[in-house]
């Protein structure tokens, strides 16, 4: 089991969407929530980013049927991510994924875009030394244009579906045994990265968030079993395709392949580093 925590409103609306698979224990930390129960806390709200500083909630009771493994979601520039370290620091020793979803910062102003600059910095210095076992950053702007047209009504569920879908099949793939190839084991130092769509026909990938400098590439296709049977020259074309993609000593790929249960093969690129990602503008 993995549990699932989302910290503030936005994030603990992507976090309820794993309720769907049973593998997940969902929690949500909040001030929307009316009172502090089993899987939902109520956070206290405050008018300055200091202030939440200086009142961390105690979660010692809220965290204490947690599992080993911890995927943590926050959404950049939410003011309740100001409690993300006070809260991360009460989950030491537990194997924890930061899932960042960064808003689109050319739209920020103000003590808002200020809270996003220092809670994306920190939590990046956070992994890179070890106190996380990765970062995984996805940004808003890049989701919304992989997917086109997403009308204003449901804006927010469509991506924050694509989200939660993309980082259940990424789950399921590191605990799955694939049909052929073997992703391999990222450096320790590539704490940092994203994740993105890819073409099962052309290989082209979708990034999720423009990485810099990205070091473990890492491609996952999920292929009908109608194509894995009876494609024989499949396994060839995804290799050549492999092969004409950039690399050097720094830069490593690796794949693998798994059957689908539907109709439509699909497939996932997660692009792996060590280097802080600074913010474009």
């Amino acid at each position: 089991m993995i549990s699932v925590i989302g910290l503030g409103t936005a994030a603990s609306k992507i976090a309820s969407l794993f309720s769907e698979w049973p593998q997940y224990n969902v929690y949500q930390m909040n001030d929307k929530v009316g009172r502090t129960s089993k899987y939902k806390f109520k956070l206290k709200s405050f008018e300055r980013p200091e202030e939440y500083e200086d009142h961390p909630p105690n979660l010692k009771k809220f965290f204490s049927t947690t599992d080993e493994h911890i995927q943590f979601i926050i959404v950049g520039a939410s003011f309740s991510s100001n409690y993300s370290l006070a809260v991360l620091q009460q989950l030491q020793g537990k194997k924890i994924d930061v899932v960042y979803v960064k808003p689109d910062t050319e739209l920020l102003t103000g003590v808002r875009k200020l809270v996003e600059n220092v809670v994306f910095g920190v939590l990046q210095q956070y992994a890179r030394s070890g106190l996380f076992n990765s970062f995984n950053i996805l940004s808003n702007h890049n989701i919304e244009n992989i997917i086109g047209n997403v009308p204003i009504k449901g804006y927010y569920g469509v991506l924050n579906s694509s989200v939660a879908s993309t980082i259940h099949y990424l789950n399921y793939f590191d605990n799955a045994e694939p049909e052929i190839g073997q992703v391999s084991r990222v450096g320790e130092i590539n704490r940092i990265k994203t994740c993105g769509m890819l073409s099962t026909e052309t290989l082209e990938e979708k990034w999720f968030f423009d990485l810099q400098s990205p070091r473990d590439l890492c491609y996952y296709l999920c292929i009908n079993s109608e194509k894995l049977e009876n494609d024989g020259g499949l396994h060839r074309r995804i290799v050549d395709q492999l092969k004409e993609k950039p690399k050097n000593a720094f830069r490593k790929i690796s794949y693998a392949i798994y059957e689908s249960a539907h109709k439509q093969s699909f497939g996932f690129c997660v692009a792996h580093t060590n280097v802080v990602q600074e913010n474009s503008e």
